[in-house]
């Protein structure tokens, strides 16, 4: 009897435990739902309000409760807001839906209908994590919607905000060479060629005339006002801030009155508080749906949908959203990319680029290490990148340090490319779709099925579908002995997303004498441990 009182002691010990890790537990599913609108024993969920999320609006960098404050003054705070907006589901009382136009488009030919309005061939979702929210959790990938006939696989956004950067130095880079050759052409009263060249990446070359016009006829992969547009497969938009609006009005039926797009939009300059610079009149900033926050744009009698708070604080989760992570390297991943280098895949898939102005705050590195990893062995580094500049305020400023960054493993080359019919799509207007930019291999090892329609269910099948301008590097791979090409296939297969609230990390190593281990204790990317203020978020 003595041993079944201490049974008994012990099972309501554990028990104990489970319920205490039940109520306290931070992981996160893909999508989240509001506590305050779903309360629940397990306290799963997101602990503010929508309301209390926006907070006093935009503000500035001295208001607190504010966007602007916040993201300056704590910014893993900022981030983790983001990133629970992110996953955050939407209700109709907030303004989710309806579809545009309800998906109804006009006739062919007419103003509205779906070759012009993309939108109308967009699902209807209530969480950005309805299309992208695989590996569970993350800001990854998983959606499917019908703006080309041939449908389109909603890509991870893993390391977005690097993305992001690159794609701005590059156009900066080749736009001052334009420039510069126009002015000699001017002085010297003589036609001036140059060649474009940004990070070691080729996009032709230009020539200048002495009457200040620019022969582009021989510009690659860009368009001709030299403009890198990173998102979406065929290379539509310049900034995350206006792919975050588009989404949220396209996808969700929610509408933002965004004061830095309208402005851009309409030829004037614009930077957003994560520091992206919007300039229109250098650029074709796409406008947001609504100007004021008392347009109704979607007739649903909600106005004010997505305050441009909301915006900030997407834009600054985006921007140092975690980059892909690296699975086990061994001898045959390390040989696998070598055979990728000799035929030629890295001449457009280029390993690494070099950011020279990192407007981060933190990096996060994940890589293989069974030691310390729990789920999938895998574990995290987190590393500050800002500085504090102390202005008088309780809370320094908590600024970028602007260095140099090393993009690792990200293989692109930010240009279109033709890879032949196999990858030609139709656009609803009857065109063909020859050309994309080169997809960042990044994560490719989680990311099947491939080519941005999903048609290729594996990586061997996707390398056989390139041609055009990837045609002699994919008769090379061909050519290979089975064994190179399966040494291939495993370096991108360990090119891998992850979910970060199963990824131990020096946040968060995780403990294996937790109770319930390892549904509990495992570890994850927690930034709460970053917080400058106290307080649930």
């Amino acid at each position: 009897m003595k041993h079944m009182g201490n049974a008994k002691k012990t099972l309501r010990i554990v028990l104990l435990g489970w319920v205490t890790l039940l109520l306290f537990s931070t992981t996160v599913h893909a999508q989240l739902t509001d506590q305050t609108q779903t309360p629940n024993v397990a306290g799963r969920g997101i602990a503010l309000s929508l309301e209390q999320q926006i907070g006093d609006g935009q503000g500035d960098i001295s208001t607190p409760n504010t966007s602007h404050y916040i993201i300056k003054r704590d910014p893993a705070r900022a981030i983790r807001r983001g990133r629970q907006i992110f996953q955050r589901k939407f209700t109709q009382a907030q303004g989710q839906g309806p579809r545009t136009n309800d998906g109804i488009g006009g006739a062919i030919g007419d103003a509205d209908n779906i070759a012009t309005n993309a939108g109308l061939g967009a699902g209807l979702a209530d969480s950005c994590a309805q299309c992208h929210g695989l590996p569970r959790g993350s800001a990854g990938f998983g959606g499917d919607v019908v703006t080309r006939p041939d449908g389109r696989n909603a890509p991870h956004l893993f390391g977005l905000g690097l993305q992001e950067q690159l794609a701005d130095e590059i156009t900066k880079d080749l736009r001052s060479i334009r420039d510069q050759a126009v002015s000699k052409a001017a002085a010297s009263q003589t036609n001036v060629t140059r060649r474009l060249v940004s990070k070691r990446i080729r996009f032709g070359r230009i020539t200048a005339h002495p009457d200040g016009t620019v022969d582009t006829s021989r510009v690659e992969g860009v368009d001709p006002d030299l403009r890198v547009r990173p998102f979406f497969a065929q290379g539509g938009t310049i900034s995350m801030r206006e792919f975050i609006v588009g989404a949220f009005s396209a996808e969700m039926g929610m509408q933002s009155p965004d004061p830095c797009l309208v402005t851009a939009s309409n030829g004037g300059l614009c930077v957003t508080p994560s520091g992206m610079v919007l300039d229109g009149s250098k650029d074709n900033i796409e406008a947001p749906p609504v100007t004021t926050a008392a347009e109704d744009g979607d007739n649903d009698g909600v106005v004010n949908e997505i305050d441009p708070a909301i915006v900030d604080f997407m834009e600054f989760y985006l921007l140092n959203y975690f980059k892909p992570g690296t699975g086990k390297q061994n001898q045959e991943t390390r040989r696998g990319l070598q055979h990728m280098k000799k035929i030629g895949c890295t001449q457009c898939h280029q390993q690494n680029l070099e950011i020279e102005i990192d407007r981060r705050v933190a990096d996060v590195n994940t890589v293989f290490n069974p030691k310390q990893g729990h789920f999938n062995r895998l574990f995290a580094t987190a590393e500050t990148r800002f500085v504090p500049v102390d202005d008088g305020d309780p809370l320094p400023q908590l600024v970028p340090e602007g260095k140099s960054f090393l993009v690792r493993n990200i293989f692109t080359d930010f240009k279109r490319h033709d890879l032949g019919p196999n990858f030609h799509e139709i656009n609803y207007d009857g065109t063909p779709q020859m050309e994309f930019v080169t997809e960042p291999l990044w994560g490719v090892g989680s990311t099947a099925p491939y080519g941005h329609d999903g048609r290729s269910i594996n990586l061997m099948e996707v390398i056989l579908r390139h041609g055009g301008e990837a045609r002699e590097s994919r008769n090379r791979f061909n050519r290979l002995p089975r064994r190179h090409k399966s040494e291939i296939i495993a370096f991108l297969e360990s090119l891998i997303l992850f979910p970060p609230d199963s990824t131990a990390s020096t946040l968060n190593p995780g403990d294996p004498a937790t109770i319930g281990f390892p549904q509990f204790g495992h570890g994850s990317i927690n930034l709460g441990e970053l917080f400058q203020t106290p307080g649930p978020e």
